[in-house]
């Protein structure tokens, strides 16, 4: 196969086969035992540590890194697992850069964190790997509970619930469970199809049932639910995608970029995904991260990612916005998008400089664009839902709807990072709320 960067157009087979498999190899590769011992011999192990502050779901963070530094990588992936059942995942895909490792204190003396994040991933990959489930079920409650949304915070919740014995069935509209772990995040921050690997570990607790393909409020109902469980958890996500409300939105080439990141994140053969020579990506992101850097991966030959705002605004953090710069992604600030351009499909797209404030200054600029990528953010898409705050559910004490009986957690609920990690902590504290509630 020939490179093919240079042909206008949207189209597939851009690159070399093995360019692929070198693009979209495993961004941090993992630690061996020798290394975890080095790194975790750097820890200091602080009484009130500031890394433990920091993280969301408040894994004791000097415990499980002196467990590696002992030879005891199950113990430390113990310590782990039980604050965050995800924890190989956050490992993989948590902003550790702003969260614990910012907090580090060897971060503050000399500008080098402990390496907390891949020291969790050699912890929880270490149990995983040998097929170990560290947890059980206690004794069954005969409570029944329904967990809507099979995504980071659903997948905790449901978890926890069965370890304290109740039965959950769990619901999400895919036919296949993970929810933004596996179809939302980029191809080479998870390899190997781990987001399914991690499920499928994770049900191993036992008293979850699947009911894979139910979209809340057209297979199932809320007022179903409610009346048919004892509790109900809603872990729906966001399903709809922001639109930049512009002109002829619909030419062809203008595309959401979740959807694109979903359609890499299943394919069976990256040569076979078509991408534009000139492609543009709208947000400041990690959906728009990781779509300008896949798009740039795939083959394009001009990626240019488009912000509104400064660079020091953007959600993606400046680890993320390093690495776009350095796979050879443009990164223009202060500008928004006015005009698409083309006979049908997009040919150009314009934007207009803007203030800090977002005030339009008058100057504008064009861009070659035969691929646009929409990432400004998403949207509550289901219906049959508690009361909102804005666009999210409204959620007082540990995910509490308006509706009695009925909670909520993650990105679909107000308040809160848009984080896999803040998810997981979200879901975990319902799931302790609902169990106290049932066995009141």
């Amino acid at each position: 196969m020939t490179d093919n960067t240079l042909i206008p157009g949207i189209q597939s087979g851009r690159l070399a086969s093995e360019n692929y498999v070198e693009n979209f190899a495993d961004l941090h590769p993992p630690i061996d035992a020798h290394e975890a011992l080095v790194a975790a011999d750097r820890c200091y192990f602080c009484h009130d540590a500031p890394c433990v502050t920091a993280c969301p779901t408040d894994i004791d963070i000097p415990l499980f890194i002196r467990q590696i530094a002992t030879g005891t990588p199950e113990a430390a992936a113990e310590t782990i697992l039980s604050q965050n059942i995800l924890g190989g995942m956050c490992a993989r895909v948590c902003p550790t850069e702003t969260l614990c490792e910012e907090a580090c204190v060897r971060e503050a003396a000399e500008g080098k964190p402990v390496l907390i994040g891949q020291l969790q991933r050699y912890a929880t990959d270490t149990v995983m790997e040998k097929g170990v489930h560290p947890f059980s079920r206690a004794d069954a409650t005969g409570k029944r509970v329904a967990v809507v949304g099979a995504g980071p915070a659903g997948l905790a919740c449901a978890h926890r619930l069965a370890m304290h014995g109740h039965d959950v069935t769990l619901y999400d509209a895919r036919s296949k469970l993970g929810g933004l772990n596996e179809f939302g995040i980029a191809a080479y921050k998870t390899i190997d199809s781990f987001a399914e690997r991690e499920v499928d570990w994770l049900l191993q607790i036992g008293g979850i049932s699947v009911k894979a393909g139910q979209k809340l409020g057209q297979d199932v109902s809320l007022e179903h639910l409610k009346s048919d469980f004892d509790a109900v958890f809603l872990g729906v996500g966001l399903g709809g995608v922001n639109a930049l409300g512009l002109d002829h939105e619909d030419k062809e080439g203008v595309e959401d970029a979740v959807n694109f990141i979903s359609g890499l994140r299943q394919a069976k053969d990256l040569s076979n995904l078509p991408i534009g020579r000139d492609v543009v990506v709208i947000g400041g992101g990690m959906t728009a991260i990781d779509a300008a850097v896949q798009a740039k991966l795939l083959g394009a030959l001009n990626v240019t990612l488009v912000y509104r705002r400064g660079r020091d605004r953007m959600n993606a953090s400046r680890f993320e916005q390093d690495l776009a710069a350095s796979k050879g992604v443009r990164i223009i600030t202060n500008a928004s998008p006015i005009a698409l351009h083309g006979n049908g499909a997009v040919r150009e797209i314009e934007f207009e400089y803007t203030n800090d404030d977002l005030t339009p200054t008058g100057q504008t600029f064009r861009l070659a664009a035969d691929q646009v990528f929409k990432a400004i953010g998403q949207t509550l898409a289901d219906d049959d839902l508690p009361d909102l705050d804005g666009r999210k559910i409204a959620v007082t004490r540990p995910g509490r709807t308006s509706i009695p009986g009925v909670w909520a957690g993650g990105d679909c609920a107000a308040g809160g990072d848009d984080l896999t990690v803040t998810a997981v902590a979200e879901g975990r504290d319902a799931a302790e709320d609902i169990h106290r509630s049932l066995i009141s």
